[in-house]
């Protein structure tokens, strides 16, 4: 199996991973996106969610790969034609953190999120925010005097850093992006070796959580340029969805198997 993947750090650990649960003989191809060669241009400038995966997709779609490793939050909402998630395997840690000082010391918040800074505001409305782009090493190279960077958790543990959270902020604080923390494999459509392959690296409580945040998110009609997040957790036969949208929160309950259509109810109370 020969496996996309972006060529940063994190994206490459990412990778490696799923190729280490397929087993022996995967290969990685690193594809540059244009959000990796325009780093210092927000992402909303840039069309937001896809900037990240366009290319990516576009090397499994005309056959130079087989599979596509993609953080799950950098993924459009709605499903790309010709490609289907075969894998959404264990997800992480959800959770956002600081990096530098804890919430109720910061000044000063580096982050890009417009999710962020919302949330943020309402928990430290006394706090000021700069712009932060870049991959996770640099950004954890420019915390402000008196301040924290914004990263999320998942990412300093995949990459070996978990000891610099100075906090990490719980989901009542800050509702993380829709998918964070997970990871979404793609491959072609009808490429029946690949799907198989990649059904048994599946993680069926990832995937119920994902896909019923990805519905919450399709039913706005938004992108990560938007103040909007959901959280979804799959508790045996049920699911728990909250979402976040522009300071207003709210959440269901229901089967689990129903969780695509809990997230498009939950996005249209908070879009009433």
């Amino acid at each position: 199996m020969r496996i996309a993947t972006r060529g940063s750090e994190l994206a490459r650990w990412q990778a490696r991973r799923v190729a280490a649960r397929l087993g022996p003989g995967a290969e990685l191809v690193v594809v540059e996106t244009a959000g990796d060669r325009h780093r210092d241009v927000p992402i909303h400038e840039m069309g937001g969610q896809g900037v990240f995966v366009k290319e990516v997709q576009a090397a499994v779609l005309d056959g130079r790969v087989d599979l596509a490793v993609h953080s799950a939050k950098d993924l459009p909402s709605v499903p790309t034609p010709g490609l289907v998630i075969g894998a959404y395997p264990e997800r992480g840690d959800p959770r956002d953190a600081l990096v530098g000082a804890p919430l109720a010391a910061a000044t000063v918040f580096a982050t890009g999120s417009a999710r962020r800074r919302v949330q943020l505001a309402s928990a430290r409305p006394d706090a000021t925010f700069t712009g932060l782009r870049g991959n996770v090493p640099t950004r954890l190279t420019r915390v402000p005097d008196g301040g924290a960077v914004v990263v999320a958790l998942a990412a300093l543990q995949r990459l070996g850093l978990g000891a610099r959270a100075a906090e990490i902020l719980s989901p009542e604080v800050m509702i993380p992006q829709v998918g964070q923390a997970a990871l979404a494999v793609e491959c072609r459509e009808g490429d029946a070796a690949a799907l198989a392959a990649l059904a048994a690296i599946d993680d069926p409580a990832a995937r119920c959580a994902v896909e019923a945040e990805r519905a919450f998110l399709a039913r706005l009609g938004g992108g990560c340029e938007l103040p909007v997040g959901a959280l979804a957790a799959v508790d045996g036969d049920l699911i728990h969805i909250e979402g976040f949208l522009d300071g207003r929160r709210d959440r269901r309950t229901g089967p689990a198997s129903a969780g695509p259509s809990l997230g498009c109810e939950l996005a249209g109370a908070l879009l009433r």
